[in-house]
């Protein structure tokens, strides 16, 4: 057993705890308290908290760092995307996985300890492994004129299956993309391979843009031209007239086990929608600016009851993986939200969006031991509030487990 005592100790569970220790042992939390602790490693000043979870990103994007340039529209952007990939088209390519290894290295040196990872094509499970980050993968699936959509889960499935075996850490299941590359029919299939098995979660990227409200309103603009350009539009296919929020309820796929990326065109009555489901919105709002989407509302989120999540999105849209600096850009748009918030957002929540909440998000005996503890400078008093101003990864030290 290794103790470790600090100036402060964030549980999120519970209060902070002033001059705290934290007992590990066997890779799992053995005890917390406060006062003396014989034989403790001191870290002096700094606070001990949960490892971070992000809980949207896509490591298989990693190479494309620095190579799709910023953009005032969404979907001049995907355009750009699409063409940067289209260049390398082998997952396998050497470059593609070296720089997925590189990402997961950044993310854990920037103190996150668990990860939800989009993928196309599996590649990132057995670097999730070999690295050994915890990860919910969810192998997502387009579609949006899918002749078999339940043949296409059912292959889908089995090779999730074959990718998740042997190891709960790295968890797989599946997801749909986006509700203008999804069709109805592969929105079902999707939901029953869900409803097959309780242990499952999934995800959607959702309100992203205003061009999606467009489509899903009135089956015109941007998208209905790049479905139409890429040979897959099908007049089968008619406008819900509503909302993403709204057309997602409709078709039965969204509730608490179906987390919802971005949401930065929700309304109210579509936050209460979520709210009323028990949904997490996973916010990622520094590539919500990259992309051209605009701002994500979150104080709405948290004024509307909705659970909070963070992700970083892709190397694609982002400078890094460190998810404290997605936390101080949330910081400067949701000004009202409190630190301590926001903190249990990028731990807790992401946690219980990826179903790991059993063990990790917070600092609770039984729990792994997947702690940090990061340097406080001297003069900072509110702990909480620091750890939402952006903190660099050489202010970040990983606790031995014992």
């Amino acid at each position: 057993m290794i103790r470790y005592r600090a100036d402060w100790v964030l549980p999120i569970a519970d209060a902070p705890i002033l001059g705290g220790w934290v007992a590990l042992d066997g890779g799992r939390i053995a005890g917390l308290g406060s006062g003396p602790a014989a034989d403790a490693v001191d870290l002096g000043r700094a606070v001990v908290l949960p490892s971070l979870v992000n809980a949207h990103t896509h490591l298989e994007l990693s190479y494309l760092r620095g190579a799709v340039p910023a953009s005032e529209r969404f979907i001049d952007w995907v355009r750009l995307l699409m063409a940067a990939r289209r260049q390398l088209q082998d997952a396998s390519d050497p470059r593609i996985l070296r720089a997925a290894e590189a990402g997961i290295d950044e993310a854990k040196a920037a103190g996150t300890g668990l990860i939800g990872d989009i993928t196309n094509t599996l590649v990132t499970v057995p670097l999730l492994r070999e690295r050994r980050l915890a990860a919910q993968v969810y192998y997502e699936l387009l579609g949006f004129n899918t002749p078999d959509p339940d043949q296409r889960v059912r292959d889908a499935r089995a090779q999730a299956r074959e990718a998740g075996t042997g190891d709960e850490g790295v968890r797989v299941s599946l997801a749909p993309h986006a509700p203008y590359s999804v069709s109805p029919g592969l929105f079902a299939a999707l939901r029953s391979d869900l409803d097959s098995d309780t242990a499952h979660c999934s995800t959607v990227h959702l309100g992203e843009s205003r061009e999606e409200l467009e489509f899903l309103k009135n089956g015109t603009g941007a998208w209905r031209a790049l479905l139409e350009e890429l040979g897959v539009w099908t007049d089968a296919w008619t406008a819900p007239g509503g909302s993403p929020v709204e057309y997602l309820t409709d078709l039965g796929f969204i509730d608490s086990r179906v987390s919802v990326v971005h949401g930065v065109q929700f309304s109210g009555e579509d936050l209460a929608t979520l709210r009323s489901l028990g949904v997490t919105v996973v916010s990622c709002p520094r590539s919500n600016r990259y992309v051209g989407v605009g701002d994500p509302p979150i104080e709405a989120f948290y004024a509307m009851g909705v659970s909070v999540a963070f992700g970083t999105d892709s190397l694609a849209s982002v400078a890094d993986l460190n998810l404290f600096s997605e936390l101080a850009r949330a910081r400067t748009l949701a000004p009202r939200v409190s630190a301590r918030a926001l903190v249990e957002g990028a731990t807790l929540c992401g946690a219980r969006a990826l179903g790991f909440d059993q063990e990790f998000g917070t600092i609770e005996a039984g729990k792994r031991a997947s702690l940090i503890a990061v340097q406080v400078p001297g003069g900072v008093t509110d702990v909480e509030e620091y750890l939402v101003s952006g903190v660099e990864p050489g202010a970040i030290r990983w606790l031995d487990h014992g």
